[in-house]
């Protein structure tokens, strides 16, 4: 009884203290929840509003595309590099794998993982300190999105608390694309699809199964894990690690697992991440004058250039292949090339030097003064001498005034200088050749005849045609004389290459274009190609210049036939450029479609050996232009939707035919011999009047040869006037005498007097052709009259002379000769004027007894 008393004595004691206990744990989490609610109100009220969450401003950089958008040449970044996708585009592989590293109990939670909490809590509290977090993907998002990333306990309330509502407020696959767009990857890489770009020089979307295990394994430690570090075997266990927790989670399979472990990683190299470096950054030059840089950097900007990436790349090895000939050949250590579709304008590649990665050459040189070789040089940007490519604008100019293809200039020893000034030019090859036609002139690049071509254009016209057709240069014109057309002016490879598809666009001009179009943000269109064409030179004029430029008989004397300004397969117009001493060498040229040019040489100046255009430049400028037809004729692309695609015809492209100019002037339709048909008194060598016997009359022909100011006035070539006094008329006049005489032209001036005789008239009036007369019955009877008076008059039979009668009048009966025998004869009296004058009659007679 006694045991049973205290027994129930205990029970009831016990059931006091759990009662007590329930009470305690019952206001405990009263005042717990006050706590809490209390807490949660005080960090909350600065907490941002998580309903802005998706509005916010995210940070973007600028990213720059080729024409297609297909390929990133370049993220223009400040410290963050970005670019927001849609959750649709992010492959399922990637989601599943960050899913596995981060949080694999993402879709079971409400934004807080409890466990991970307490095991962080214990962690952290044996180590006493806060090292371990046990986020959820909802925690590191607003922990790298919204709030610091220091480790406190007022951060991590408060980034509960947003968890929580974030949660509340949005789906798991909208939080989770949140993330994927803004956590770190490493390398400045924010987001998967510049962590897809800079690992692996692809979009997001392209992605796979190994590469997204891999970038999943980076945001745990994107510095320790980077696969450009020291770490990479821990990467890779990482990523193993992640491939078989995928595989038991069951969202792939056994096989798809050991297949995505034994792949082989191919990383992009570590580089600026920069691709056609020199043309980006022409682009981001544009960018950053229109735009600003900061503005650029932050905005998020989406640049659509108008770089064809197939071409570029093109372009870029035969560069890298033939300068290293050029060296060995020429000791012509660079070269650029630039490529634009005359039709729009667009710049389809620009390679600026051999290499833009490469050392400069020789090693350790000072920039911009001895190094033959520097990479970061855009020299399709710099103003170089052009040499004879620039004097297609030359005969342009020369064309429009009135010249013609046909038209002759003398190529002989010139010297130019008025004055004490002398500028004595010599061709190429030191020879000369006399007359030429302005067509041979150029398609064989003639430095005299150019000379006089751009002196009779004019050299303030031909500077206003190449500035109207893209030529910004040149603006300082007191510095230019008629050394211009030798390439005597500095210009840019880019410039004159547009000008050139001037010539291939049939004179119509589309500004030089680097962009397509520029999106901000938000997909709002900044600007977009436009075309905006302007003719600026009559077609007429440029199907000359194409046809002369793409004349191969015409050039073949100096170049040689099926030279490297000759294609096979279709017609192409071509110019070659050489600077005094070989420091340039240039080739510019195009089809109806595609417009090319080239520049070789050494970045300092130091003159090449031997390396003429036609062997440093042309060579590129031909493999260039061949491998970009085959290129976009026999491997179109296939895929349909990408837009802006640049091709070229498959049609061979002929150049437009023109209309022969027509004129009078023998000098200007090819005659340099200049034949004067006259007709003279033959007596006298007088010009013929009506009163001018025409038995007197005499058709004389005289031949001259004289330069062409000689004929006419250089700035009014079709009129009537001449040039004999322009000032530079006896340079030009006096070795082409010398040149005629020593060829036996005896250059004699017709005669300018006219007939002013007395106009004798004699007849033998009584007798015709035929008759018979006697001689013992019949005479003959001579009429003979002059206003100035007869000196005399001769009577001939058979050239036999038998009598001169000096007596007056002469209008007289002549009786035959006795001695004269029968037979027939031929009758002639001739009557001379006292001033000179002469007359005759003739007749044929039988003469009988």
């Amino acid at each position: 009884l006694t045991r049973l008393k205290v027994f129930f004595s205990m029970k009831r004691k016990g059931k006091g203290i759990f009662k007590k206990f329930l009470i305690f744990c019952f206001w405990s989490a009263i005042i717990l929840f006050i706590f809490l609610v209390g807490l949660f109100a005080y960090f909350a009220k600065d907490l941002p509003n998580p309903e802005q969450i998706a509005e916010r401003r995210v940070v973007e950089s600028t990213k720059i595309y080729d024409r297609t958008g297909k390929f990133l040449l370049y993220d223009v970044h400040g410290e963050e590099k970005r670019t927001v996708i849609p959750f649709e585009e992010i492959p399922e592989y990637f989601k599943e794998a960050t899913i596995i590293a981060e949080d694999d109990q993402f879709y079971h939670h409400f934004g807080l993982d409890f466990k991970g909490i307490i095991r962080a809590f214990l962690a952290n509290f044996r180590g006493n300190r806060i090292s371990q977090g046990g986020s959820t993907i909802t925690q590191q998002f607003i922990k790298n999105a919204i709030l610091s990333p220091e480790k406190t306990i007022s951060r991590k309330i408060k980034e509960a608390i947003l968890s929580i509502e974030m949660e509340i407020k949005y789906s798991k696959d909208e939080i989770l694309g949140f993330y994927l767009n803004q956590v770190p990857y490493g390398s400045n890489a924010y987001g998967v699809e510049a962590a897809a770009q800079t690992f692996f020089n692809k979009n997001a979307k392209d992605l796979t199964l190994f590469e997204s295990a891999l970038l999943a394994a980076l945001p745990k430690a994107p510095s320790y894990y980077s696969p450009y570090g020291s770490h990479f075997e821990d990467l890779k266990n990482r990523q193993e690690y992640i491939l078989k927790r995928m595989k038991d989670f069951g969202y792939i399979s056994q096989e798809q697992m050991e297949e995505a472990i034994n792949a082989e990683l191919d990383f992009s190299p570590v580089t600026s991440g920069i691709k056609a470096p020199h043309f980006v950054l022409y682009v981001k030059e544009y960018l950053e004058n229109k735009y600003g840089q900061d503005y650029m950097k932050r905005a998020g900007l989406k640049v659509y250039t108008t770089l064809d990436w197939d071409l570029h790349q093109v372009a870029r090895k035969i560069i890298e292949e033939r300068v290293e000939k050029n060296i060995q050949n020429f000791r012509a250590h660079n070269a650029a090339l630039v490529a634009i579709d005359p039709k729009t304008g667009q710049i389809l590649t620009m390679i600026g030097s051999k290499d833009y990665f490469g050392e400069s050459e020789p090693e350790n040189c000072t920039p911009g003064k001895n190094c033959l070789f520097e990479p970061n040089v855009n020299v399709a940007i710099r103003e170089r001498q052009p040499g004879s490519s620039f004097k297609p604008f030359a005969y342009t100019a020369a064309l429009m005034k009135g010249f013609t293809p046909e038209t002759v200039v003398f190529d002989l020893q010139t010297n130019f200088g008025t004055d004490e000034n002398n500028y004595t030019p010599k061709n190429y090859d030191l020879s000369f050749r006399g007359p030429v036609t302005l067509r041979k002139s150029l398609a064989q690049s003639l430095n005299v005849p150019s000379v006089k071509t751009l002196y009779l254009a004019g050299l303030d016209e031909t500077i206003n045609i190449a500035q109207d057709m893209g030529i910004e240069t040149l603006k300082n014109r007191s510095r230019y004389g008629l050394s211009l057309v030798l390439g005597g002016g500095e210009v840019k490879l880019l410039e004159e290459t547009g000008a050139f598809g001037v010539f291939a666009n049939n004179g119509v001009k589309n500004p030089i274009t680097s962009i397509l179009k520029i999106e901000d943000g938000n997909g709002n269109v900044l600007e977009e190609f436009k075309y905006n064409p302007k003719e600026v030179i009559d077609p007429q004029i440029t199907s000359i210049i194409s046809d002369i430029l793409s004349d191969e008989e015409s050039r073949a004397p100096a170049f040689g036939s099926k030279s490297k300004l000759y294609l096979e397969d279709r017609p192409v117009a071509a110019k070659t450029g050489t600077t005094q001493e070989y420091r340039d060498g240039w080739t510019v040229g195009y089809t109806p479609s595609l417009a090319v040019g080239v520049w070789a040489g050494n970045n300092d100046n130091t003159s090449m050996r031997g390396g003429a255009g036609i062997y440093v430049a042309a060579p590129i400028w031909n493999e260039f232009i061949k491998k970009a037809y085959d290129l976009k004729i026999n491997d179109k692309e296939d895929d349909e939707e990408l837009s802006n695609y640049f091709d070229l015809p498959d049609k061979v492209e002929n150049f437009p035919d023109f209309e022969p100019i027509e004129t009078e002037k023998g000098i200007l339709n090819g005659e340099y011999v200049n034949q004067i048909k006259v007709k003279v008194n033959k007596l006298n060598g007088k010009l013929i009047t009506e009163d001018t016997p025409s038995d007197l009359i005499e058709e004389r022909v005289y031949s001259q040869v004289h330069c062409i100011l000689y004929y006419l006035d250089k700035d009014d070539p079709q009129g009537d006037g001449n040039g004999i006094n322009d000032p530079q008329f006896n340079n030009w006049e006096i070795p082409v005498l010398n040149w005629a005489e020593q060829r036996g032209f005896n250059n004699q001036e017709p005669p300018t007097e006219y007939d002013d005789s007395d106009n004798i008239e004699v007849e033998i009036s009584n007798l015709e052709d035929g008759d018979k007369i006697n001689i013992n019955e019949d005479y003959i009877l001579i009429k003979a009259d002059t206003r100035g008076g007869i000196e005399k008059v001769k009577i001939f039979f058979d050239d036999n002379l038998i009598k001169t009668d000096y007596s007056y009048p002469y209008y007289s009966r002549f009786k035959i000769p006795s001695n004269i025998k029968e037979g027939e004869y031929l009758i002639r009296v001739e009557a001379f004027s006292k001033s000179g004058d002469y007359d005759s009659d003739e007749i044929i007679v039988e003469i009988i007894d």
